[in-house]
């Protein structure tokens, strides 16, 4: 069980033109699986990432978690699967700066109704996994990049998804921090879960169990 892509394309309109950015995917992705994709920017990687994650729809094919069919879920069941399926992790960590880590962290437990003391008590645990014990009164501001991007990581645990979507988690981030991020990642994979990486960098791909190579909206043989 897992992922399953068939045939998955996108097409967007500029002004009058057709612009395809995924050109026919097909690819299995077994749970609890730890794979990066790979390739410049442009390739299409963002674009696969959002359409796993329920973030947008594909212009045709399909994508099957578990054998359900994401395009199958209505509003209701698409903001589930957000909020609880999967867990995203993002270049820029898009972390609300007037929030401390823990509060940042909290957010998602707060959109399921979780009670105050559990999420804070959850928030708490979740920032000492990820080596941030005591930097979590501290606001987005106040921390280093790989600091802000492990509050990302921890908020992307709070509601326990099966599924975590890295779309270029170490790009901002000087190498070691970077290298530090990709370490937490292979930690949490070892955990059970699956793991998708996007990036253009081969080190970070490295970390990964495989590598899919994404070209010009086209899976690449190497």
């Amino acid at each position: 069980m897992g992922f399953k892509i068939e045939g998955l394309k996108k097409i967007y309109m500029r002004g009058k033109t057709l612009v395809p950015v995924l050109r026919g995917l097909d690819l299995e992705i077994a749970s609890g699986e730890f794979i990066a994709v790979a390739g410049p920017s442009g390739s299409g990687k963002s674009t696969m990432l959002a359409i796993l994650g329920g973030l947008d729809q594909p212009s045709a094919g399909r994508v099957l978690w578990n054998d359900h069919d994401l395009a199958s879920f209505n509003d209701e069941q698409l903001a589930v699967w957000r909020r609880e399926g999967v867990g995203f992790i993002f270049q820029t960590f898009n972390l609300i700066t007037p929030l401390s880590a823990t509060a940042n962290v909290e957010l998602p437990m707060l959109l399921c109704g979780q009670p105050k003391a559990s999420r804070r008590e959850r928030a708490l645990n979740l920032l000492a996994k990820v080596g941030l014990a005591e930097r979590a009164a501290h606001q987005p501001n106040e921390l280093s990049g790989g600091e802000q991007q492990r509050v990302a990581i921890a908020r992307a645990l709070a509601n326990d998804p099966p599924i975590l979507l890295a779309d270029e988690p170490t790009g901002n981030l000087d190498s070691e921090s970077g290298r530090q991020i990709l370490k937490l990642l292979q930690s949490l994979h070892q955990e059970g879960r699956t793991i998708i990486l996007v990036t253009h960098d081969a080190e970070a791909a490295s970390y990964a169990q495989r590598i899919i190579h994404l070209k010009d909206g086209r899976f690449m043989q190497l």
